[in-house]
């Protein structure tokens, strides 16, 4: 690829995405309790179109790497709701969740630019849905494992981590900071699907 770090970002066109169904790179991540929220990279998923069975969204797994650079945080948030639009999750019973997902997306994404680039020229985003819930983590190659800071009233910033611990407690999720096989981290949260409205 050619021209400047960013320039996968820079077109007009969409991000690259990689569906994962099974393969070896699918194999399940430690994570949330049981086997729901923290194991978004597990079995193979199926692919869908609009909605799945029940009423709810169809499931799979895909991934939306990018370069280290402030430009690939709206792309990576417009390219996670396309996808999750797609998988049927358009309307109200699912507006929530879907703007809680992408506040999560966008601060994971924005501190992995922020702070990791020197270390990770390239960031990967995964989403996950399956076994109603859906899980968002975001990969980069710096090992150092931030941690949620405590309310500090007098700070101005460096909330992300706090912000996305929050949204997720709140919609019932869980959130984890875990290191990679290759030395990195990956920071991620699962959210429940909310369920499907009595008739």
């Amino acid at each position: 690829m050619s021209g400047s770090p960013d320039s996968r970002v820079a077109d007009e066109g969409r991000l690259d995405v990689e569906q994962i169904s099974g393969t070896a790179e699918a194999e399940p991540r430690r994570g949330g309790p049981g086997e729901g929220p923290g194991d978004g990279r597990g079995d193979a998923a199926a692919p869908g179109g609009p909605g799945g069975p029940g009423g709810g969204p169809a499931e799979g797994v895909w991934r939306f790497p990018v370069p280290a650079a402030e430009a690939s945080v709206p792309r990576t948030r417009h390219a996670v709701r396309d996808r999750l639009l797609a998988q049927g999750m358009a309307g109200v019973r699912y507006q929530e969740l879907v703007d809680d997902l992408l506040l999560i997306v966008s601060e994971l994404v924005s501190n992995a630019v922020t702070h990791a680039a020197e270390l990770s020229p390239e960031v990967v985003t995964e989403l996950s849905v399956r076994g109603g819930w859906v899980r968002v983590s975001v990969e980069d190659g710096d090992p150092y494992r931030p941690k949620a800071l405590e309310n500090d009233t007098g700070r101005t910033g460096g909330r992300g981590l706090l912000l996305v611990k929050s949204v997720t407690l709140q919609a019932g999720g869980v959130c984890d900071v875990e290191r990679t096989g290759e030395g990195g981290k990956v920071i991620w949260a699962s959210l429940p699907v909310p369920p499907e409205p009595d008739r």
